[in-house]
Parts: structure tokens; C-alpha cells; sequence
């Protein structure tokens, strides 16, 4: 990911699936210490505000202290393989539309 792209699509890199059954995912926040913490913490409620406003997501539960955020998703919409491409960087046609669909939600 480049500079030039959206701070939500940065933020990515600090998330790690810590269970998935399709139809819901549970995502982690790998989250430093010092002041990088509360950035990262705006940054989670935005990028919880955007999953919230895209296509095929059911609900986002974010949680502060357990620096972790739980997505509900429509199978049907999302496949349950796009999410490892959107965590990972690769490109498939899951996880293009699941990156398009956050930036979107961003600019709104």
C-alpha cells in the first residue's frame, strides 16, 4: 500500500484475523505503545463507522480494551475469503471489492 492511500487502508496493517467462521469475523488490533495508541484508536472508530455504511455487512462491534472489532457479514455479498485478501495486501476479486467498498465509506 502506498503513501497516497486512504488512512483506513494503512490502518489494515495493524489488524489480524483472531477467528473467522464465515459470516463473521473477529479482528484484532495490534496496537504500540506510547502515542501512536490514540491515533490508532480514532482510526478503529472510523474504519468501524465505514464497514458499518458498506454493502453485505450485517454489524461491526468494536472494543476498546479487547483492541478488537467482531463484523457480522452476508456471506452471499462477501465471500468469507475476501477478508484474508484485504488483511494480507493480495488482490482478489473479494477483497478489491471489500477495499473499494471501505474506501467509499471513507469519503462519505
Amino acid at each position: 500500500m502506498s503513501a497516497a492511500e486512504p488512512p483506513l487502508l494503512r490502518f489494515l496493517s495493524a489488524l489480524s484475523v483472531a477467528h473467522h467462521v464465515p459470516g463473521r469475523i473477529r479482528l484484532k488490533l495490534a496496537a504500540p505503545l506510547g502515542g501512536e495508541l490514540l491515533a490508532l484508536a480514532e482510526q478503529a472508530k472510523a474504519f468501524s463507522t465505514a464497514f458499518s455504511a458498506m454493502a453485505g455487512i450485517r454489524g461491526v462491534s468494536l472494543n476498546p480494551l479487547a483492541k478488537s472489532c467482531t463484523i457480522e457479514y452476508d456471506t452471499t455479498v462477501i465471500p468469507a475469503t475476501a477478508w484474508t485478501g484485504l488483511l494480507s495486501g493480495q488482490t482478489t476479486p473479494g477483497s478489491e471489492a471489500l477495499r473499494q467498498g471501505l474506501v467509499a465509506a471513507a469519503q462519505h
